[in-house]
């Protein structure tokens, strides 16, 4: 009997070891596959927000480029509906829509209008400017009134670089925003037949 006792207990005790080290084998390979998961789980986060991040930043590029768009088309319908002629003056960060005067012969500020107001763009972002395949050279701020004459009144000299007038002409003009940071940029353009166009990095339209 007590040879059974001790055979049994042997035989419990041989059963219990290997399902014992199976099982702190089980655990191991368990940690290391939680410590494999979260690494990727880490890396795959990254990626989605430095991706979200630049979708973001495409996006302000597009809001922008559309926000201008959206003005241009404002203007020139009214300049047919008022019969008068509006011109954009482009600057490095910023633009402003300005008026002409055909009694007077003069160009002049806009005052009052929420909408044809004068704007800058976000931090971080330029203007490039081509007319006929020529690169324009902008001005960091708006040209000077004349103050002399009139506070709203431009130099005699002036012209905006971009008409918009009463026919319901506008000069054809390629306008590029871009974030010199990572080189995004997005195209704006006027063509000969009076289609405004707006392309990404790739040229595709939006």
């Amino acid at each position: 009997m007590a040879h059974t006792a001790s055979h049994r207990n042997k035989c419990q005790f041989a059963r219990i070891v290997p399902l014992d080290s199976a099982m702190r084998a089980n655990w191991g390979f368990t940690l290391i596959e939680l410590l494999v998961v979260a690494v990727i789980i880490t890396l795959i986060s990254a990626v989605a927000l430095l991706s979200l991040g630049v979708l973001g930043d495409d996006r302000n590029l597009q809001r922008e480029v559309r926000r201008l768009s959206s003005l241009i088309e404002l203007a020139n319908d009214e300049a047919a509906i008022q019969g008068r002629d509006y011109g954009l003056e482009i600057m490095q960060s910023g633009y402003r829509f300005v008026e002409f005067d055909p009694w007077l012969n003069q160009w002049y500020e806009m005052i009052g209008d929420d909408f044809l107001r004068p704007r800058q763009i976000e931090e971080g972002l330029e203007f490039e400017l081509f007319i006929e395949d020529h690169r324009v050279l902008l001005d960091a701020n708006a040209a000077e009134t004349d103050r002399e004459e009139n506070e709203r009144a431009l130099t005699d000299d002036y012209i905006p670089h971009i008409l918009i007038m009463s026919s319901g002409d506008v000069s054809p003009f390629e306008l590029r925003l871009s974030r010199p940071s990572d080189r995004a940029a997005v195209t704006l353009t006027m063509s000969l037949a009076g289609k405004l166009e707006i392309q990404g990095n790739d040229q595709e339209p939006f």
